[in-house]
């Protein structure tokens, strides 16, 4: 029986405040690259980084749409679906604004 992948969009939270979103399948080992300074170039100049939220996808498209539909919002918007996926789950709230805003 093969063992399903999931895929995973994810936020974290910088030392300077500043937001990173990024793919990934194994969200835990993830952060723990970027905090080791082998992740992405950004996160490397701006360690510490803390998990704010993700969200788990069956495919890779999907999560890659729904950080495309993220990094397409302002800071304050970005805000309030975090805000919002604090009281629900990261899914919900991108579910909400994949409804809401059609591919471009």
């Amino acid at each position: 029986m093969a063992k399903v992948q999931y895929h995973y969009f994810y936020v974290l939270e910088c030392a300077d405040g500043s937001l990173y979103t990024g793919y990934t399948v194994d969200v835990t080992k993830r952060v723990e690259v970027h905090n080791a300074g082998r992740g992405a170039k950004y996160t490397r100049a701006h360690r510490p980084v803390s998990l704010l939220a993700y969200a788990q996808f069956e495919t890779k498209h999907e999560a890659m749409r729904a950080e495309y539909k993220f990094k397409q919002l302002s800071r304050d918007e970005k805000d309030q679906l975090l805000a919002l996926a604090s009281r629900s789950s990261m899914e919900e709230a991108l579910q909400e604004l994949i409804q809401e805003t059609p591919d471009k």
